[in-house]
């Protein structure tokens, strides 16, 4: 009983001091009642809001139980059938998965096998595994399994071998994300701080297999889950307790759930092209010290001399890495325009430049409505955004009336402000191209189209003045990762939001009936980058190319990119002996801007299905091609 006692208080204590999400405000303790009476929309919105919140283990299996009750159909927001193939128990991570989905704006469907049958299900044709159908599979292999409970030393390269073996396996049957999870560290050192010394230690087997992990994922398109990375940060004992692994064979510790789950959906949600694109900065108590229209420009608190000043100065470089590694950044505050761009001409200190921010919104109107004009603006969705203010009240506004909007509880200490963004995950991606390291530059570049677009009447002149040029080639390999991420990144000019894998664009490289068109527009302005991608096929028996999907990104619209594209494809379709082009629509919850995509274009609908499909053809015999103020070119 003494062992017990003492086991209950241990978990008790560890429960408190396991991994929170810790950027998330606290939970409304009568949130229940929020739910009372909701149906439909409104029901998936408030259960998303209480997902939103820092909801420890029981008030994650609350809320999961709640959602799964009123919301057995949910009424929006995509779905994901997630395998979990693991080696232990893992279904005590159910619930949190699925919240941590709803948190995204997914809903879950979860499958586990039998206890340790992973590999029986991946080769049976006919196993639970395959009837579920998943969309994204996990692996999650326990450090005693792989490496065995024995003294006797295991060979790293021979384990990962297997795995990535696994993985081929998945990849038959799954299109979707294969994300890997990291060996958990829960052997103890033998050697000390020079472990990596002695081979045959467990604990230095362990951090081989995850280094060579990495490497077969990098070449096999396969995302890392990294848990040995998120224990270094918060410690073993915060993921793993013994005494729930010889008891129930639990490795990841029940408390640590939350934060475990919010990882595993993120790396789906990335994959979905789900991630947030922009942060939003206030100024004020956010990128210094001090209020700029008051203590003006040498009272503002920034840089050297002060601990305060240094943490802003952090805060402001990691902000400057986002923008570099593809995030797009914004300003929107309270506070004359004048003042507030003062510090980023003048301040010596100040590590962010006007030519950093791609739109800046400093006036007196409220934050939620410069949100909007900043995203309409952007050409991106409200739900893109990620806004960063010190101030909780504004905070609070901003989520009361932009749910959409992700809005992190900035700790008080400006020193932690890019911890805790890095923590939440907003920005998850799984890869980065060039194009994402040319994005701000092409954003500011397209305001700069706006602005003068503006200031004409003569539309016509407007667009003969951009001396725009359509570069186009055929899909290759050069361009093999961002094809994939546009295609699964792009939701509103996206006629059919058709999801593909690495795999499926490569196999659209050697087939010689495939129709590929990687397109990338450049004007005075600058390089807008890859902003079209159309995919076909020819069948010679009909003598039609059928357009599989056409997507496009939405800051180029309003400039006869559409038209420009339409010409290419008929002249290319033409040269493979087409006679006809077949489109197909097909809706979704963010793509209804190109319901009359085809009619805008002159194709002919041919058929409407139930569910709001539509069909359509153009004969190429009598095309003719549109006039435009683009001059296309095959790069």
């Amino acid at each position: 009983m003494r062992v017990t006692r003492t086991l209950t208080a241990e978990v008790r204590a560890m429960i408190h001091s396991s991994p929170q999400l810790s950027w998330l405000p606290s939970p409304d303790p009568n949130w229940p009642a929020s739910l009372e009476g909701l149906t439909g929309h409104a029901l998936w919105q408030a259960v998303m809001r209480a997902a939103n919140t820092q909801l420890d283990m029981v008030g994650t299996l609350k809320l999961d139980r709640e959602a799964r009750r009123r919301l057995p159909t949910p009424p929006d927001g995509p779905h994901v059938r997630l395998a979990i193939l693991a080696s232990s128990t893992v279904e005590h991570l159910l619930p949190a998965l699925r919240v941590a989905g709803l948190r995204r704006g997914l809903w879950l469907e979860c499958h586990v096998g039998d206890y340790g049958q992973y590999r029986a299900e991946l080769s049976d044709p006919a196993s639970r595994l395959r009837t579920f159908r998943p969309t994204a599979i996990l692996f999650a292999l326990d450090a005693r399994h792989l490496l065995g409970t024995g003294a006797a030393s295991v060979d790293s390269d021979s384990i990962c071998n297997d795995i990535s073996g696994l993985w081929r396996m998945a990849r038959a049957f799954c299109d979707g994300p294969i994300i890997q999870q990291t060996v958990l560290p829960v052997f103890p050192r033998l050697l000390g701080n020079n472990e990596h010394r002695f081979v045959a230690s467990r604990a230095a087997t362990v951090e081989a297999v995850n280094a060579r992990l990495r490497q077969l994922a990098d070449s096999e398109s396969v995302d890392i889950l990294a848990l040995d990375v998120l224990t270094a940060q918060h410690g073993i004992a915060a993921w793993h307790h013994p005494a729930f692994w010889h008891r129930a064979k639990q490795e990841i510790h029940p408390a640590a759930a939350p934060l475990y789950a919010d990882h595993a959906v993120r790396i789906v949600t990335a994959r979905l092209g789900r991630s947030a694109k922009c942060l939003v900065l206030d100024l004020d108590n956010t990128l210094w010290g001090g209020v700029i229209g008051d203590d003006g420009l040498g009272g503002i608190v920034l840089g050297q001399g002060s601990a305060l000043g240094e943490a802003f100065v952090d805060f402001q470089v990691y902000a400057q890495s986002l923008s570099r590694r593809g995030i797009i950044l914004a300003v929107c505050s309270k506070n004359d325009e004048k003042n507030a761009v003062e510090p980023f001409e003048a301040h010596p200190e100040m590590i962010l430049k006007r030519g950093d921010i791609a739109c800046f919104v400093a006036n007196w109107s409220d934050k939620a409505s410069n949100l909007r004009t900043i995203a309409k603006a952007l050409n991106i969705g409200i739900d893109s955004l990620v806004f960063a203010d010190d101030n909780p009240a504004e905070r609070a506004i901003v989520r009361r009336e932009l749910p959409e909007v992700a809005v992190p509880e900035l700790p008080e200490d400006p020193a932690r402000y890019a911890s805790t963004i890095a923590d939440a995950g907003y920005f998850e991606a799984a890869t980065v191209t060039t194009e994402d390291l040319q994005r701000s530059a092409q954003y500011q570049a397209n305001l700069d189209r706006e602005r003068t677009k503006a200031s004409t009447t003569d539309i016509e002149g407007y667009l003969r003045s951009l001396e725009m040029r359509l570069m186009w080639r055929r899909f290759d390999r050069t361009g093999l990762a961002r094809i994939t991420q546009l295609t699964n990144k792009t939701n509103q000019f996206n006629l059919t939001t058709r999801r593909v894998t690495e795999a499926d664009v490569e196999a659209r490289i050697d087939d010689p009936r495939s129709l590929t068109l990687q397109l990338r527009l450049t004007d005075k302005f600058g390089d807008n980058g890859i902003i079209a991608l159309v995919y076909g096929r020819y069948d010679p028996d009909e003598r039609a190319v059928h357009l599989d999907n056409w997507l496009m990104s939405c800051r180029v619209l309003g400039r006869q990119v559409e038209e420009a594209t339409l010409n290419l494809i008929a002249e290319q379709a033409r040269q493979m002996g087409s006679v006809e082009l077949r489109g197909t629509y097909i809706p979704s919850a963010k793509n209804d801007m190109v319901r009359e995509h085809y009619a805008r274009l002159g194709f002919e609908l041919t058929d409407t299905t139930a569910a709001g499909e539509t069909n359509w053809r153009l004969s190429i015999s009598d095309f003719e091609p549109r006039h435009t103020h683009i001059q296309i070119l095959q790069a």
